[in-house]
């Protein structure tokens, strides 16, 4: 079944409709009180995007326009107040954003896929970089999540959140340096040819058989010597079971 196409797709809609659930209220109020409370640490603002994503919400239904408002020379603002379109849209959306995980892709995950581009001294030096900069990252977290302790928990737990998702990085990192540099991770020769090599080297099998690391092996047929989402052989060979005696003694193995 094909996902469900949200009509409010992105962290900064859900914001703006959360600002409209307290009151009315014109954008330039929204992108204030939203920075009073430090959502732009979670939520990415700036008011190019907030005005379209203001202007959308209204086509759809979701806010209408409660007004103008003056104050002193400044130009007329639209003040907008929520529908129970828009109450139902937002009650709805943040339900399943807290009970559903997602895959997202964060760049460092990317980075790390593509990692033997890198030699491993350098990746190692690259490493030890980026945990000078999350020791570093996390210090100023905890300073400010020290700094909002009046606050009541509940307006801090993103915080907490990003603070905990830092300090899980920084171990695993700090632990990926150690392995690699003890040698833990695998034949760092072969990485060396990889990242030497224009291409992968014909005895490397970059096939992913498991969640285990890449293994060296012949070439696999049609691939060239090219990494690539190569079919197992035991996956083939299930796909033949009754049609021949490979699948056969395969599922006898099995």
């Amino acid at each position: 079944m094909a996902a469900r196409q949200r009509a409010v797709p992105n962290p900064l809609a859900l914001a703006v409709l959360a600002c409209l659930r307290e009151r009315p209220m014109h954008p330039y109020e929204m992108a204030a009180t939203m920075r009073s409370r430090g959502k732009e640490h979670s939520i990415k603002l700036n008011y190019g995007s907030l005005y379209t994503v203001v202007n959308n919400l209204a086509a759809r239904g979701f806010i209408e326009t409660a007004g103008t408002q003056r104050e002193g020379a400044r130009p007329e603002r639209t003040v907008y107040r929520l529908t129970g379109a828009g109450r139902a849209e937002l009650e709805d959306r943040m339900s399943e954003l807290v009970a559903t995980p997602v895959k997202e892709y964060p760049r460092f995950e990317a980075a790390l896929s593509l990692l033997p581009v890198l030699g491993p001294g350098e990746a190692i030096a690259r490493l030890r970089d980026r945990i000078s900069a999350l020791e570093a990252t996390l210090t100023a977290e905890r300073a400010a999540l020290q700094a909002a302790a009046a606050l009541p928990r509940l307006f801090v737990i993103e915080e907490e959140y990003r603070l905990a998702m830092l300090e899980a990085e920084l171990a695993w990192v700090r632990g990926l340096v150690a392995d690699l540099e003890a040698g833990a991770l695998g034949d760092l020769e072969m990485w060396r040819r990889l990242h030497e090599a224009d291409v992968i080297p014909p005895d490397v099998d970059w096939t992913r058989q498991s969640a285990g690391p890449a293994r060296v092996a012949g070439p696999a047929p049609g691939t060239d010597g090219l990494p690539g989402p190569q079919r197992p052989r035991r996956e083939r060979e299930g796909r033949q079971a009754g049609h021949g005696t490979a699948g056969k003694e395969d599922a006898g193995r099995n």
